[in-house]
């Protein structure tokens, strides 16, 4: 069985026959891209029709798990985005009435966001469907296969410097 990357790669071979060794890093990489924009889509028709946008879940999963409330800045290196798009997505968010923004007990100028009983409520019903859902996504990878994939990747994120949450 071949996929869309093999065919890419043999459209190479064809080519550039000089650097048939060299392509090796085209067919992770170009597997982890395809992948990456097929999870993507996934994720966001699941969450559609639950209501969401994808971008949504991630920021209520974020404050799901923390042990507090987070400061936009902490969401912010969690979901990679500018400080602007944290902040709209934060208003939108909190017009749902899905987060609040909370003043930091310790230091009043500072703003803490956190769920609100309706946000805890959707993602505790939402959770073990969501699993269940990037259960099936990965049904292709044999169980034996997924913790070395994971260590694999882990140390591919590693070398890159992606250790740190957020």
């Amino acid at each position: 069985m071949s996929d869309a990357v093999d065919a890419i790669l043999d459209q190479w071979r064809q080519e550039k026959p000089d650097l048939i060794d060299e392509l090796w890093p085209m067919s992770i990489i170009g597997r982890v891209q395809r992948l990456s924009r097929v999870l993507e889509r996934e994720l966001a028709t699941f969450f559609a029709a639950r209501g969401l946008q994808h971008w949504e879940s991630d920021v209520l999963l974020t404050l799901r798990r923390a042990p507090g409330p987070l400061t936009a800045g902490a969401l912010l290196r969690s979901a990679m985005v500018t400080s602007g798009a944290i902040t709209n997505r934060i208003d939108r968010l909190e017009a749902r009435g899905l987060v609040e923004r909370v003043r930091d007990t310790e230091d009043r100028r500072s703003v803490r966001v956190q769920l609100t009983a309706q946000g805890r409520e959707l993602l505790d019903e939402l959770f073990a469907e969501h699993l269940a859902n990037e259960a099936r996504l990965l049904e292709g990878i044999p169980p034996e296969s997924r913790e070395p994939l994971a260590a694999i990747l882990r140390g591919a994120l590693e070398h890159l410097g992606d250790t740190e949450l957020g």
